[in-house]
């Protein structure tokens, strides 16, 4: 086993590599703090602020090599009056607990991380909401008929949390789940943010069919995009319908009645969950996509073209676009209307898309 450091200035930071089990190491008195290093991760990243205070440099106290051996680092800083000990983590509690199905389950924070920050993301929405899918239909937690899940949760590891005001936004965690059958440890970093809305809004005016987008900055990409009006749900009500109506106000000005809405994912089979997932390879996000349909007319149309909406406050700068139906599979990389694009055309084809709702004169739309 190894460690590597980065000289910087009088501290000297150590990141952990192919290391095979859980260790905890003491203050060795020239050490800041105690942290867990874990063993399993095979990366730095948990470790990158473990300060060796006092040390005049890395050569000083006889790091030759970026890479040395730990036992050897142990030796050295003994010679040099940094006296300590490594403990196994089996005889360190971790502060806090998950239990999953009669399995206790650690939960640890990053270095940074408070245990009142640990404990908030634990009892967040984003966190709870990925947990009660790990363990419902079809989770990777869910017992099967051999009694057995087709997988084992061995740790958390709580990275960052993210606060909207008063509440846990975004959570980014690091889940070690292992696969029973084999053994093999799964990709288990997490993005968990919760449920979201998108509504493909269709008008139908002098015969011309047309789709209502949003146009907004997106620094995660770095690029403006054209998307599907859409939204993240602000509570555990699960309000997707209340959400969905109370976005497209917000993001195009327009008022429409929850009533009038149909849900397109609710068109899945039962164990695709009915939902839309665009990435989850790392994120937890899962969307409900629903259906608007309408009649205006075409002063109605360009007024709505390049209208200024959005909260301001919430960050939310957006210019209503306007763009013909036809056009809308062309004219977007968004995964929502893409998705959605294929539900609506696919459900019209097998003749399962219910009629606009209060509106049956629209069916053709």
């Amino acid at each position: 086993m190894y460690l590597s450091y980065e000289s910087r200035g009088s501290a000297t930071n150590l990141c952990l590599f192919s290391i095979q089990s859980l260790m905890s190491i003491r203050a060795w008195g020239a050490l800041s703090f105690v942290t867990t290093i874990d063993k399993s991760y095979n990366c730095c990243r948990f470790f990158t602020h473990l300060k060796v205070q006092g040390c005049p440099s890395s050569k000083s106290i006889g790091f030759s090599s970026k890479q040395i051996d730990y036992k050897d680092l142990l030796v050295t800083m003994a010679s040099q009056g940094l006296h300590g000990a490594a403990t196994s983590d089996r005889s360190a509690k971790s502060p806090l607990s998950i239990d999953v199905d009669g399995e206790i389950v650690p939960v640890d924070g990053a270095p940074g991380l408070s245990e009142t920050d640990v404990r908030k993301a634990v009892a967040s929405s984003p966190f709870q909401g990925w947990l009660k899918n790990t363990k419902g239909s079809f989770g990777i937690l869910s017992k099967q008929q051999s009694g057995q899940s087709l997988c084992s949760l061995r740790r958390i590891l709580i990275q960052s949390v993210d606060m909207f005001g008063n509440r846990v936004g975004f959570v980014k965690f690091k889940a070690e789940v292992v696969d029973r059958e084999t053994g093999a440890k799964l990709p288990g970093i997490v993005f968990a943010r919760g449920g979201a809305v998108g509504i493909l809004m269709l008008l139908e005016c002098d015969g011309e069919k047309y789709a209502i987008l949003t146009e907004q900055a997106r620094v995660p990409v770095g690029r403006t995009l054209l998307e599907l009006p859409a939204g993240m749900l602000d509570d555990d009500a699960g309000d997707f319908v209340g959400t969905a109506a109370r976005e497209v106000e917000e993001e195009t000005g327009i008022h429409i009645n929850s009533s009038d809405l149909i849900d397109l994912t609710s068109l899945l089979k039962e164990s695709t969950g009915r939902k839309m997932h665009p990435s989850p390879g790392g994120c937890d996000e899962d969307i409900t996509l629903l259906l608007y349909r309408g009649t205006v007319k075409q002063e109605v149309v360009e007024s709505l073209e390049g209208q200024r909406t959005g909260l301001v406050d919430h960050g939310e700068l957006i210019k209503v676009r306007v763009v013909p139906y036809p056009e809308l599979w062309r004219a977007t990389s968004d995964a929502k209307a893409l998705a959605a694009i294929a539900l609506y055309e696919m459900s019209k084809k097998e003749g399962i898309l219910p009629p606009p709702p209060n509106a049956p004169e629209l069916s053709d739309l």
